[in-house]
């Protein structure tokens, strides 16, 4: 009888523990490009980023095929996703092709834009793109905010607050 030696399990660094461990809340961005396509993807770096106006970032990954779309006066909705929420992670985490619908099958009505807010979202922020930080391998774009739609009773909200194991990667 032979025994296999186990493999090292391969240890995370201190740095990519404790920078996954800042709090991120999780969105479903819709965006449409310039001959109206519009997609949706699952945005877990979120946060508020000033009081007056109401501005919020958003970190893309400059991999995404959209990101041409990102630019200063572009429109935006940010459907704020739900604590244990089945559906809409699951949907817009397994990211969409070009030419396809990221909102088949999901129930929205159009916000002010004309982009969908999520019916299955506790609520969508929407606002335009002011400005834009290269951030290495991301963009961090700049929202302001002007408007915002409760899909249930604020009182209600139960946000989604993503925390990573590792706060190197996905």
């Amino acid at each position: 009888m032979t025994t296999e030696t186990p493999k090292p399990v391969k240890e995370i660094p201190l740095l990519a523990q404790v920078l996954g461990r800042v709090p991120s809340g999780v969105f479903i961005l819709a965006i449409a490009g310039p001959d109206g396509q519009k997609t949706g993807l699952l945005a877990s770096w979120v946060q508020q980023a000033s009081f007056s106006p109401p501005q919020i970032t958003v970190a893309i990954n400059k991999a995404r095929w959209f990101v041409d779309w990102l630019s200063t006066g572009t429109a935006v909705v940010l459907n704020q996703v739900q604590k244990g929420d089945p559906l809409l992670f699951r949907h817009f985490g397994k990211g969409f092709e070009p030419g396809q619908d990221a909102f088949a099958g999901v129930e929205s009505t159009p916000g002010n834009s004309g982009l969908p807010v999520l019916q299955a979202a506790m609520a969508a922020l929407e606002g335009t793109i002011t400005s834009q930080l290269d951030a290495a391998d991301h963009i961090i774009c700049l929202v302001t905010i002007t408007s915002a739609h409760a899909v249930r009773s604020p009182a209600e909200f139960d946000p989604y607050i993503h925390l990573r194991k590792n706060g190197l990667s996905y």
